[in-house]
């Protein structure tokens, strides 16, 4: 019996000192790593039918004050609806989302993010390394497609040498916007850094542009869709291949919050305010009776889902990404 206690004991400290050294560190046990300060490539690729559709982002956009941009809400009614969406209340940030779409016959872009300018800061510009990280060469584009002509959307065209980005491709955008943001008489406005990147980024190019109409199909299976008042030919598309639809939506609604929520809120960047407006509600009330999938530009990457109809409203539901493609 006292053998047994004894070895008993000798077990319960052998066990207690095994514990003991699982709990002391071992010197260079625990590996130390850099931290990588990288994020994942910034393209998302998904099927749309018989296309391939590749939505690459151009970097985030910082509006700052959202009570400088977005008009007509009162202080608190922002703070209400961005802090009951866990959404920051002193910078508005909106992401810059192109679209690709590779028909198999073509490769259209739509829109071409904000190139070499820094009137939002430095985290913009990012559109051509995005495709080089898609592994989409810009010499293969085809088509570039312009929702309008504001120097978020066109800033990618031509580079700072003179020469375009997509050497092979034609352009396409409506007349009025081309001929109303390269018109001399905003060069003295406070919109002149948006005239001098529309010339910057449409004048060099001016002899592949082709002018395009509401509910006119362009390209196959690319309809136009006139969105008129953030633009005065602000354009959205409808993209049909194989069966499947989506709506590439650019500037229709800036916010998925603060422009769905009280669609008739006014923007500060529209040339027509009110008409925008009535725009957006029009167009979004249509999105949201057809369930139509939608490539929204600014909303938080990659900005592909849809919209519904929610009260006197709106919301937007995110596509969950599929990353089984």
């Amino acid at each position: 019996m006292k053998d047994q206690i004894l070895l008993s004991r000798r077990h319960l400290l052998a066990g207690a000192a095994s514990l003991a050294s699982l709990a002391t560190p071992v010197s260079g046990a625990f590996a130390k790593a850099p931290l990588l300060g990288s994020q994942a490539p910034y393209f998302y690729r998904f099927k749309l039918g018989t296309a391939e559709a590749t939505i690459v982002s151009d970097g985030p956009l910082p509006l700052g004050d959202p009570t400088k941009a977005f008009l007509g809400l009162t202080n608190d009614e922002i703070a209400r609806q961005l802090s009951s969406n866990y959404l920051p209340l002193e910078n508005a940030v909106l992401e810059q989302n192109a679209l690709i779409v590779n028909t198999g016959d073509r490769v259209i872009l739509f829109d071409t993010g904000m190139g070499s300018a820094r009137d939002f800061g430095p985290t913009t510009g990012k559109l051509l390394g995005s495709m080089k990280q898609a592994g989409i060469d810009p010499k293969d584009v085809d088509a570039v497609v312009m929702s309008h002509a504001h120097i978020d959307h066109l800033g990618g065209n031509v580079g700072d040498d003179g020469k375009s980005n997509f050497p092979n491709a034609q352009f396409y955008i409506q007349q009025s916007d081309l001929e109303f943001w390269t018109d001399e008489k905003l060069a003295g406005g406070p919109l002149k850094s948006f005239l001098a990147q529309a010339k910057k980024n449409l004048l060099p190019v001016r002899d592949r542009v082709v002018f395009i109409k509401d509910g006119q199909e362009f390209l196959p299976g690319i309809t136009a869709i006139g969105a008129p008042g953030h633009t005065v030919g602000h354009t959205i598309f409808n993209i049909q291949a194989g069966g499947k639809s989506m709506a590439y939506i650019g500037d229709l609604t800036h916010h998925p919050v603060l422009l769905m929520e009280k669609p008739l809120t006014e923007f500060a960047y529209d040339t027509d305010p009110k008409q925008s407006a009535q725009t957006r509600v029009k167009l979004l009330n249509m999105l949201a009776a057809n369930k139509t999938p939608i490539v929204a530009y600014h909303f938080a990457w990659p900005g592909y889902g849809h919209v519904a109809k929610q009260g006197d409203g709106f919301r937007y539901f995110p596509e969950p990404m599929n990353m089984a493609l």
